[in-house]
């Protein structure tokens, strides 16, 4: 899809009418983002059943992609963090 084309694709609204599961489907299957970020954020937590971080997205696309396909596992608290460079990761626990 060329950018024009996501372009006017975002611009017609057209996930408005898709179930989370389709929105999270289609736009996993299309690198060029044709949704608002938030919009397609939602539906990917809607349709695992979990929270997905946002680093999930630039750092484990096609894990997301195979999760939602059923092809793989919903990775550990671990998995996610370990996603995160070490020398980038600060963890703060609060009380």
């Amino acid at each position: 899809m060329t950018r024009e084309e996501a372009v006017t694709l975002f611009d017609s609204e057209f996930w408005v009418e898709m179930s989370y599961r389709d929105r999270a489907i289609f736009q996993l299957h299309e690198r060029r983002l044709c949704m608002p970020f938030s919009v397609f954020h939602e539906a990917t937590e809607k349709a695992l059943g979990r929270p997905v971080w946002t680093h999930e997205f630039a750092m484990n696309w096609d894990g997301l992609e195979a999760e939602l396909m059923g092809a793989a596992p919903a990775p550990t608290m671990e998995d996610i963090i370990n996603l995160i460079p070490p020398d980038k990761r600060i963890i703060v626990v609060a009380p």
